[in-house]
């Protein structure tokens, strides 16, 4: 049979922006819910009774998306949230991998991934909180003093980019995504009760295709000519959805290569049933090779592993699992920035704690 590779880029393409519609109304949800509420979460009085902080921690770890992890870690610095709190944090988030198995479409099992969800955030959070009160218990803390406050850019930052990538971004790109988001909510939610739109899915083709080029086109320029600055300064609603448009093209992204490359793997170069065969017997390895790409830093590894799991069939869910605790989302980045010796022990126990539990559950024989 002949690879043709114009369509195979295609329906990848598509495929991504399918995806991409249910995430960015996940991401997008989830930051003005971050920005109607960030209030709460600011000052110097802690939250709650330090008994009570890995619990706290589980449970914001658990709200899809890499903010809680950023959040907590500013928390605390403040010493408003023990280390078990934050350390429970880190084991509960999955990322911007949650918004992948929340973003599925019809064509990608809508109900096992949207089990497969609950499930990793219900082991996860009884993990993160077991785990927080041990380190808790232990007195395991590292000084606050290392992890840097977030900063803001200022406004004279704009002289550092161009006026084309400075439009694309804050105007043209922002409100294109935004625009076909709304688009193809319709469909989104036809999809999530197994149904259609006559006439309108059809054009929700060429909606989905479009929104994984711009998006790409998007993450482009903000990562290597925008160079992440923002305009707006003051935290309002335009600088949220900034952030929310970014993290879509990201997630949009990493979502492409890794259908890309996943399909092109096992459609071209190994074959459907051969891989198929060999997930089911090597199970043990691909439950250490997931824990290991979800614990490098940021979300990029959580994704791909998530990406994974919606198109691979037979793809353990022990695998999934480890993959998620073992991630620290992009929380990791200041404390990485500021300590690096404090990030590499909380990776890498979050990384054998992965393990331990990925290794569980093959061994019962868990299964989805």
């Amino acid at each position: 049979m002949t690879f043709d590779l114009w369509s195979f880029i295609l329906e990848n393409l598509e495929a991504a922006g399918v995806i991409g519609g249910y995430v960015s109304i996940s991401i997008i949800g989830v930051s003005l819910i971050t920005y109607a509420t960030k209030g709460k979460l600011t000052g110097q009085t802690q939250i709650g009774p330090e008994w009570s902080h890995p619990i706290i921690g589980a449970l914001l770890g658990a709200i899809p998306g890499c903010g809680a992890t950023i959040v907590v870690s500013a928390m605390y610095k403040n010493q408003k949230i023990s280390f078990g709190g934050l350390f429970a944090t880190f084991i509960a988030t999955l990322g911007e991998g949650s918004f992948v198995l929340l973003g599925a479409s019809d064509e990608a099992r809508v109900a096992a991934n949207l089990t497969a969800f609950i499930i990793v955030n219900v082991i996860g959070i009884i993990v993160a909180i077991i785990f927080g009160y041990v380190i808790d218990a232990f007195g395991i803390r590292f000084s606050s003093n290392n992890i840097p406050e977030p900063r803001l850019e200022e406004r004279q930052h704009t002289k550092k980019v161009t006026k084309v990538a400075h439009t694309f971004i804050e105007q043209y790109g922002l409100y294109f995504i935004i625009a076909m988001a709304i688009f193809l909510l319709p469909s989104s939610v036809a999809a999530l009760w197994g149904g259609e739109i006559a006439g309108y899915d059809d054009l929700t083709v060429w909606v989905t295709t479009l929104l994984t080029l711009v998006a790409i086109i998007y993450f482009f320029v903000y990562k290597f000519s925008y160079k992440g600055y923002s305009c707006s300064c003051n935290n309002d609603i335009k600088s949220t959805m900034l952030h929310a448009v970014s993290d879509i093209s990201t997630v949009i992204v990493y979502v492409f290569i890794g259908l890309f490359v996943a399909n092109y793997i096992i459609d071209v170069v190994v074959g459907v049933e051969t891989f198929d065969m060999w997930m089911t017997s090597s199970a043990l390895i691909v439950v250490i090779i997931a824990a290991f790409i979800g614990a490098t830093p940021g979300c990029g590894g959580m994704i791909s592993v998530a990406v994974a799991f919606t198109t691979i069939d037979n793809f353990p869910i022990a695998a999934l699992v480890a993959a998620a605790i073992a991630t620290s989302g992009d929380g990791i980045f200041p404390l990485l920035a500021a300590n690096k010796k404090d990030a590499l022990i909380i990776t890498t126990l979050s990384l054998v704690i992965a393990l331990i539990v990925g290794y569980t559950l093959l061994t019962l024989g868990f299964k989805i």
